[in-house]
């Protein structure tokens, strides 16, 4: 009857060993590269890896093809950077201070082979051209030879159902 009653105070206790809800499904501290001292520590050295990265043949052709879709140069670098900060080639906090040279070395690709860009940091940006969602749409309509919705149109209006139902229905309505 004793050893009854001790379990039954040990099973009341809390036990703090117990593993972290969730903890099975993640690796151990350090196992990811942004856990561990970043390849490059100073903006500097960052600057100069992406100059050399940016430098590729490769990399400008498919840059001049991503600016010529509309994409802003802010969201370009600032996925750049943010997949750099993930595979450990430099942290959070220089990755954001080379925010603005990522931006001007962008745009000085765009310039040397003369691609309309947009650097997203213009004023009324969303009002001056569709967005890239809105021309896919647009451009999948007039494959279908239907009506498209011009800047300026007002989309059609459903007509709306009068609610013909006096009497509240459902699980919780309320019986007056």
């Amino acid at each position: 009857m004793l050893t009854i009653e001790i379990r039954m105070v040990e099973m009341m206790e809390q036990s703090f060993d117990r593993p972290i809800p969730g903890m099975g499904m993640t690796h151990e501290v350090g196992a990811r590269p942004w856990q561990n001292p970043p390849t490059y520590a100073t903006v500097e050295e960052a600057t100069n890896y992406y100059v050399e990265r940016m430098g590729s043949q490769q990399f400008k052709s498919q840059l001049i093809d991503v600016m010529e879709m509309g994409i802003p140069l802010t969201t370009i670098a600032n996925t750049m950077q943010l997949a750099s900060v993930m595979e450990g080639v430099h942290s959070v906090d220089v990755g954001m201070l080379l925010l603005p040279i990522l931006v001007e070395l962008l745009k000085s690709i765009g310039d040397s082979v003369d691609v309309k860009y947009v650097t997203g940091m213009e004023e009324g940006e969303m009002n001056e051209s569709p967005t890239s969602s809105s021309r896919i749409i647009n451009d999948m309509m007039r494959q279908r030879n239907e009506p498209v919705e011009e800047e300026g149109m007002q989309p059609q209006e459903l007509p709306v159902e009068e609610e013909t139902n006096d009497q509240p229905m459902g699980l919780m309505a309320r019986r007056t």
